[in-house]
């Protein structure tokens, strides 16, 4: 899926992210949520107004899930297996509401092919957590 200069740049981003998978997290899904209302639905348990704390928390289990994805890039299926099940059978989340914007917060660290390499992964991340729908 992606060469070794693209699994480098996926590296040097994680590194980037990680110790602010919570609030980066939680910004993603307030993201998520003004610019997709609909997928309120599928975080019923952080309530209609969610608050930091519920949004902290969460957001870091995402973004944690990238980091497992980040750590076994070259099997993806069989690290992500539990959480593309979780998606699929139990909370029936629609595959068409994955999307991950992290760029605001790396700003100048954030090189063209590190974007490249980092949506290319997240394409394949995406791919394996949406096979179970099918």
């Amino acid at each position: 899926m992606l060469n070794a200069q693209e699994r480098a740049h996926v590296a040097q981003v994680w590194d980037l992210i990680a110790g602010h998978e919570a609030p980066f997290g939680a910004e993603l899904l307030l993201r998520l949520f003004t610019v997709y209302p609909s997928t309120k639905i599928y975080f019923k348990h952080l309530g209609a107004c969610p608050d930091e704390v519920n949004l902290l928390s969460h957001g870091k289990r995402m973004l944690e899930a990238v980091g497992v994805a980040v750590q076994h890039m070259d099997n993806l299926r069989w690290a992500l297996s539990p959480l593309a099940d979780l998606h699929a059978h139990v909370l029936r989340v629609d595959p068409a509401n994955f999307p991950v914007v992290l760029a605001s917060h790396l700003q100048g660290e954030f090189t063209v092919e590190m974007q490249a390499a980092w949506d290319k992964f997240l394409t394949g991340v995406a791919v394996v957590l949406t096979e179970k729908y099918r």
